[in-house]
């Protein structure tokens, strides 16, 4: 609650019962994108868009959805969708109002899902339910089923076919509306269940289609969309990936403006952008604003490029970020700068050190490092003081060693939860290949049916309701994406592997159809230690002190133990620390 603002909470019950009227307000991140990437298309390319204004029925939009190209739009972005959508395959709106809806525990558990697909694909006939012809017309379901090819899909279609086909009252009908709203809960959908299939098969109906209306209906209890919300919905997917499409800068730089959202961290959707052509820029304190901006590329490809934000360091604060643009003016020559105009403290120094961008002044991370923390504490120095050191000079330069390319990706990742120097995989690759273990696109292009092993960073996690246990994870590494399907039995196999790995090696078949490609886990291999072969200290020789390659790492180095075996300090070992942890959904 906030000053002279006050919450009561009510029961929707009691609500309904006194006759006030209800409003659901849903707070939506892609609305904030797709706002912040209308402004960057005024102001950068000159092009004034509304929601209303986008070009529709575009062929390329539509082309991308359909080899599920789908990474940060709305709603399609999720496992199950973006297996959905190349079947589906997507050519005018209305397709898209069914890919949002079709992928929901109402329809999936009514068994209307693939019925829908073999009659969209021409496999199977489109047919009507009908009544026995003593009891109604034959035709009288195809008004409401008719744009779903006789296949419920809808909660209104569900509740209309209580209503003409079952022939509820209308004070039966709206019970059975708030029962399939509440059942989860109070769980009074089981009373309605004998009166719908009873009454659908006693005008003569299909038994099987009246047990499947009733799952149906059992199962927009769990969720399940109103064609109206579906199409306002499917509006929301057309636009962002409309932007993704023909605009792939901005909607890269206005999705990680919009954090945190969606199904994937900012690393998959900086690479994923940089896929599509865009070039990602680093943070520099000579470059940044808060957000992530738009600058001209260097190329010919029509793209901006993007340069990440200071929003992207953890433990920045805006304010402080604000004070170092305000006094920038020319540019800042050396860190020392930035506490003098701009009163910064060392720490905040630190982790603009730290996050490696000070590069625009020709310093390293390290070297920032050093230089930062050699000079006097505090804030800018007196006038005369700074005078006095500047005759003195400054200590000798040191020679500093080299930070080796793994560890300045596992830093990237530990300040700003991505890198643009690489994958982490990149630098494991070798001593997978050792073991037998293949890159995730060598896995995924592999024949239906073949034994594969492969390894990534685990991104994704999901255990959807009514996938009866499942998970699906996913994986990335250097090359793209592989999608695992874990069933019930090796998940209870291999639980924690599957619950905490960051880093998982995966051996199982390869299942491809309909252009949609997984890989059935038969095994799972937690490999998140290997982080730890990334790190300066395990690029050393432990013989002789000289770095190794990063393709050679010989052994992973252990963290410290404290009591009771825990790292010293009480933290996390680093490379649990390092990478983001993957988005888990249920």
């Amino acid at each position: 609650a906030m000053d002279k603002r006050t919450f009561i909470e009510w029961d929707k019950d009691d609500i309904n019962a006194l006759g006030i009227m209800k409003v659901d307000v849903l707070a939506l991140g892609m609305l904030t994108c797709i706002r912040k990437a209308f402004d960057m298309l005024e102001s950068h390319k000159g092009t004034h868009h509304t929601l209303a204004s986008i070009p529709p029925d575009d062929t390329p939009t539509y082309d991308m959805l359909c080899r599920a190209d789908s990474i940060g739009v709305f709603q399609v972005e999720s496992r199950a969708q973006m297996a959905m959508l190349p079947r589906l395959r997507p050519r005018v709106f209305y397709d898209l109002v069914i890919e949002v809806a079709i992928v929901r525990p109402g329809p999936i558990q009514g068994n209307m899902v693939h019925p829908y697909l073999r009659r969209r694909n021409g496999t199977e006939p489109v047919r009507f339910p009908s009544p026995a012809p003593e009891h109604g017309p034959p035709d009288e379901l195809e008004r409401i089923l008719e744009r779903t090819k006789g296949v419920p899909l809808f909660q209104e279609q569900a509740m209309q076919i209580a209503i003409d086909a079952a022939k509820f009252t209308p004070d039966e009908a709206n019970g059975l509306r708030r029962a399939m709203a509440t059942f989860r809960h109070l769980g009074t959908i089981h009373n309605y269940e004998e009166m719908l299939v009873s009454r659908l098969i006693g005008r003569g109906y299909d038994p099987v289609f009246a047990r499947s209306c009733y799952e149906q209906i059992k199962g927009f209890g769990e969720y399940g969309f109103p064609e109206s919300h579906a199409a306002s919905f499917a509006l929301l997917v057309y636009v962002s990936s409309w932007l993704k499409c023909h605009h792939p800068d901005i909607f890269c730089a206005a999705i990680l403006n919009s954090q945190p959202m969606g199904f994937y961290a900012p690393a998959q959707l900086a690479r994923d952008a940089q896929e599509h052509g865009v070039e990602i820029r680093p943070v520099d304190v000579n470059h940044s604003d808060w957000d992530n901006t738009l600058e001209p590329a260097d190329d010919d490809s029509g793209l901006f490029a993007v340069r990440l934000g200071f929003r992207q360091v953890d433990g920045l604060k805006q304010a402080d970020m604000e004070q170092l643009m305000v006094h920038r003016a020319g540019g800042y020559d050396s860190p020392d700068a930035l506490p003098r105009r701009a009163r910064l403290t060392r720490a905040v120094l630190e982790r603009l050190a730290a996050a490696d961008a000070f590069r625009s002044m020709g310093l390293s991370r390290r070297d920032a490092l050093w230089k930062i923390r050699g000079e006097a504490p505090g804030h800018a120095l007196p006038l005369f003081a700074a005078a006095d050191l500047a005759e003195q000079g400054t200590e000798a330069d040191v020679d500093l060693p080299q930070v080796p390319p793994s560890e300045h990706v596992l830093q990237d990742y530990q300040t700003h939860r991505l890198s643009l120097k690489g994958h982490p995989m990149h630098f494991l690759r070798n001593a997978h290949t050792r073991r037998g273990i293949v890159s995730t696109a060598e896995a995924t292009g592999r024949g239906n049916g073949q034994r594969v092993e492969t390894s990534g960073l685990v991104l994704v996690r999901q255990r959807p309701g009514s996938a009866s246990g499942v998970v699906f994870i996913t994986l990335e590494d250097e090359t793209g994406i592989a999608n695992l399907v874990v069933w019930p039995r090796v998940l209870e196999r291999f639980r924690p592997v599957v619950m905490r790995a960051r880093i998982l090696h995966v051996i199982g078949r390869v299942q491809s159809a309909e252009n949609v490609t997984h890989i059935v886990a038969e095994r799972l291999i937690d490999c998140t230690d290997d982080l730890s072969l990334l790190s300066e200290e395990a690029l050393r020789d432990p013989l002789n002190g000289v770095l190794a390659r990063p393709d050679e790492v010989r052994r992973p180095v252990a963290p410290r133990k404290g009591p009771a075996g825990r790292p010293s300090g009480g933290r996390h070992p680093r490379n649990v620390r390092v990478i983001p942890p993957s988005r888990d959904f249920h």
